[in-house]
């Protein structure tokens, strides 16, 4: 099986689908907005996405589309300042002020005021953000939307975005790159990704007033009385739980219903229908070990009961 998309869930995809004992299954890390042209081209058997396409965006597919989440990560503002150990406190003004190019030094009165404890150097700030089209960038910017009205009449929310500042780069590890190589630098990236390549990354204030760094319990709790509707699309961000971590977001598998298209055989589907099922069961095991969040039971049984919609040609598989 093939497919392709996201690069926020690579790292966790390549260690589970290695370990999936059915069908071999090769997924390419090229962005989620990639992801979702290749599944409306059906040039692959599923793709891979941080924020569940749009109803606007599925009326493009030629069959009916579903989304299942597999994970909850986390989006952080990672960053390169030479000297400062403790972690850098963000809320969504500053960082959407960062991103307009408003805040253009690392001493400005608004950080100055977050972080009253850090001796925060006057260097300039380097913003480094997603240049493809980016499920990343849809969660960074819709947090930012939240949370900043210029943000969001300027700029709004997309995988795709005009760009008000900053030195664009491809996926995860290139932002990652972007800022490990450049003293002042800025930007936002799945955390396995900071962790990976060893970069500082912030507190961010959420919905409660909390500040609060990224990890596994800090992002699953950003589910927490969520409500989850039936077909499991849903934005995480700036959740009020007091213990939860603001930017974060379920990634996604975005598949056909019906599998009888493109002389596409009943086994094809249910070998997909049957990777789908271990993902969401046994294949929530390595989550931890690689900085995501497994999702909590009453996702999973949203998500079992999509997968158990999935059909080949109306008949149930």
């Amino acid at each position: 099986m093939t497919g392709a998309g996201a690069s926020f869930p690579f790292p966790l995809y390549s260690k589970m689908f290695a370990e999936y004992q059915g069908a071999k299954v090769n997924y390419q890390s090229v962005g989620s907005g990639s992801g979702q042209k290749q599944i409306i081209e059906r040039t692959v058997d599923f793709a891979g996405s941080d924020n569940p396409m749009s109803d606007e965006q599925m009326k493009e597919a030629p069959g009916t589309l579903l989304h299942i989440p597999t994970a909850i990560g986390a989006v952080v503002p990672a960053y390169n300042l030479p000297g400062v150990s403790e972690p850098v406190k963000f809320d969504g003004a500053a960082l959407a002020d960062i991103y307009l190019g408003k805040i253009k030094t690392w001493n400005d009165p608004a950080l100055l005021a977050l972080n009253p404890d850090l001796k925060l150097p006057g260097l300039p700030i380097t913003v480094a953000r997603r240049s493809d089209g980016s499920g990343t960038t849809y969660v960074w910017s819709d947090y930012l939307s939240s949370n900043s009205e210029e943000w969001l009449n300027k700029v709004g929310r997309g995988n795709s975005l005009q760009w008000p500042t900053g030195t664009g780069a491809k996926g995860n590890d290139g932002v990652a790159g972007v800022i490990r190589g450049t003293p002042g630098a800025i930007g936002y990236t799945e955390l396995v990704y900071a962790k990976q390549n060893g970069l500082s990354y912030g507190a961010v204030k959420n919905g409660a007033g909390n500040f609060v760094q990224a990890d596994v319990a800090s992002s699953e709790a950003a589910a927490e009385g969520v409500e989850i509707p039936d077909d499991t699309r849903v934005s995480l961000v700036s959740t009020t739980n007091p213990d939860a971590y603001p930017i974060a977001s379920f990634t996604y598998l975005i598949f056909y219903k019906d599998q009888n298209y493109g002389g596409r055989s009943r086994e094809q589907g249910q070998a997909l229908k049957n990777l789908l099922s271990w993902v969401l069961t046994d294949g929530q095991q390595y989550h931890e070990a690689l900085d995501y969040a497994p999702l909590p039971a009453n996702v999973v049984e949203k998500a079992q009961n999509v997968v158990n919609g999935m059909t080949y040609g109306e008949e149930a598989l």
